[in-house]
Parts: structure tokens; C-alpha cells; sequence
């Protein structure tokens, strides 16, 4: 059996991206986080998973709360592996940030990434 916790669709404002005129004014990024847990060992105990709240303060910590812009959103998503993979329980986090409003040539599309992460066996 497969458990996953998620957050999906979390919006945070910031000053994000790879040009100078972006960490100027905030601009939505739209976080979903997946994150598989070893199922075998969560006994109906909270500590032996992970708690979706802690993947919002993950995104917070690494996105809100930095002094310095991070220029690309695969940055971002690799902070966040990072921060959450800390986690014993956590073997698998799939990780996707939209950014609706990223400069484009022209309207239309929705720009975003995906990563994914596996604990090594």
C-alpha cells in the first residue's frame, strides 16, 4: 500500500525569478507538494509521518522567508526537497510550482515545473 500526504494548490506571494524587475512587486507562485511515506511504520501516530502543515511551513521557510530572490523555480523545488526530505519517513516527494504570472512573449500557457525526489535504498 502506497500513503501519500499532500498540499495542493498554495499560493504564496513573493519576489521571486531570474529577472531583476521580478523582485520588484509580488507575483503568485502555486505550490503542490506530494510526498509518499512509508506506510508500514505510521501506527496511527503523527510523528511517523508527515504533516501536511509541515509542508506549507517547508514552503514558507524556504520561499517566504529569505532575504535573497531565488532566480528559478527549480531552485525553489530544490530547496524544498531538501527541507522536507529531512523527514525519515518521507520516500518519494513530487513537488510542481506554477507561476501564472511569469513574463511571457504573449498571453497564454501556464508556466511551471515538476520534480521529483527518491529517498536511495
Amino acid at each position: 500500500m502506497i500513503v501519500t500526504v499532500a498540499l495542493e494548490n498554495y499560493t504564496v506571494m513573493a519576489k521571486h525569478g531570474y529577472y531583476d524587475f521580478e523582485h520588484e512587486t509580488e507575483q503568485p507562485f502555486v505550490f503542490s507538494v506530494w510526498a509518499t511515506i512509508m506506510e508500514h511504520r505510521i501506527a496511527g501516530k503523527l510523528t511517523n509521518t508527515l504533516n501536511y502543515a509541515d509542508i506549507q511551513i517547508a514552503i514558507d521557510a524556504e520561499i517566504i522567508d529569505v532575504d535573497t530572490p531565488i532566480g528559478l523555480m527549480e531552485t525553489m523545488a530544490e530547496r524544498i526537497i531538501s527541507n522536507l526530505s529531512n523527514n525519515d519517513m518521507v520516500s518519494k516527494l513530487k513537488i510542481r510550482i506554477e507561476k501564472p504570472q511569469a513574463p511571457l512573449p504573449h498571453p497564454g500557457g501556464l508556466p511551471l515545473i515538476e520534480m521529483e525526489w527518491f529517498r536511495p535504498q
